[in-house]
């Protein structure tokens, strides 16, 4: 370890004591409570992830209480946004994803955030960058990348409707999906559903390729909370494909062509998502896709074939119009001419 990052390393830990002596001396005891506790959970001396009582800390302290939620919500986004180490801000990161997993509807509902409407929630980490070395140029990268996720999460629970679930909760069995078909949802907007689930499976699929950072154990543990939300997306995905396919000749022109474009898209991520998630290929999954894409097609040839067909008996039945007028001149004429 060279004597720079030794430096660096012990200005983070009185960067931590700093912050440790500003929160005890909060005369708010239970907010006070709560900023010690992230700040534990997301120091700069350690690459492990934030421990699971941490954690859980966090989240049972916001399960109740609206004003510990405001604490635990703000203490998490000041410590985010007032870091440029990439270490702190996976850590804020990942403590954000596990509310988003686990918390109570009450803690997501204040959690949640729109990007689009700015505000204190917004991640807005499109700008960070830490250029110290290789390994923090590297890690800046992620931290970009899981910001983008998590808020494409946010965004894609808004048009559902519902929380991508924790995948625990959920299963993959076709037969129960089918038995699903139509209950507790609301598919007057499949298509932007789709839209939405396939965009953030997209999102998913730009994770950085740095294998080195892969092996740091919190980074690791980023990857196993997020192959959770992409079996989520893919059981919600799976569901609205199924309702679709029941009413697939009704469904227009428009909405025909959008959805075989965001199955094609879809299919394009099939080959990094087996690269990220190796134990969750999920085979049954992609031949339904494809099954559902094509049967769309089909209708969609169909239905340009019955247009075309259409298209040229009108086109006829003009030419036949024109012909017979102007037949039908020429008979007048001859018939004056005669008289």
């Amino acid at each position: 370890m060279s004597k720079k990052r030794i430096l660096r390393d012990i200005i983070g830990i009185f960067k931590d004591k700093a912050s440790l002596l500003k929160a005890n001396l909060s005369t708010k005891r239970g907010v006070s409570s709560i900023q010690v506790t992230v700040i534990r959970a997301t120091t700069h001396a350690s690459t492990s992830p934030p421990r699971n009582h941490f954690i859980a800390a966090i989240i049972s302290a916001g399960d109740h209480s609206l004003p510990a939620i405001y604490a635990c919500i703000d203490a998490i986004m000041d410590r985010l946004h007032s870091t440029q180490n990439p270490y702190v801000a996976l850590k804020c990161l990942f403590i954000f994803h596990n509310i988003m997993a686990k918390g109570s509807l009450l803690y997501k509902d204040h959690v949640s955030f729109f990007p689009a409407s700015g505000g204190h929630n917004s991640l807005n980490l499109s700008g960070f960058y830490d250029k110290f070395d290789v390994e923090t140029r590297q890690l800046s990268s992620w931290v970009r990348w899981y910001a983008n996720v998590l808020e494409r999460n946010m965004i894609t629970s808004r048009t559902l409707g519902s929380y991508i679930s924790p995948s625990s909760r959920l299963s993959t069995n076709f037969d129960k999906i089918e038995n699903h078909k139509g209950n507790n949802i609301s598919f007057s907007n499949s298509v932007t559903e789709m839209e939405s689930l396939v965009c953030l499976v997209e999102v998913i699929c730009e994770a950085p390729e740095s294998q080195y950072c892969q092996k740091i154990d919190l980074v690791h543990e980023i990857m196993i909370l997020i192959s959770e939300d992409y079996r989520s997306t893919q059981y919600h995905i799976l569901i609205r494909l199924v309702e679709l396919s029941s009413r697939v000749s009704r469904l227009s022109y428009l909405d025909l062509s959008e959805l075989i474009l965001c199955l094609s898209r879809l299919e394009g991520c099939r080959k990094k998502l087996n690269e990220l998630f190796i134990r969750r290929k999920n085979d049954l999954f992609w031949e339904m896709v494809s099954q559902k894409k094509m049967d769309m097609e089909k209708v969609k040839y169909e239905r340009e074939k019955q247009g075309l067909l259409l298209w040229n008996v009108d086109e006829n039945c003009d030419e036949l119009n024109w012909s017979s007028q102007r037949f039908g001149g020429k008979i007048q004429q001859f018939l004056v001419a005669a008289s």
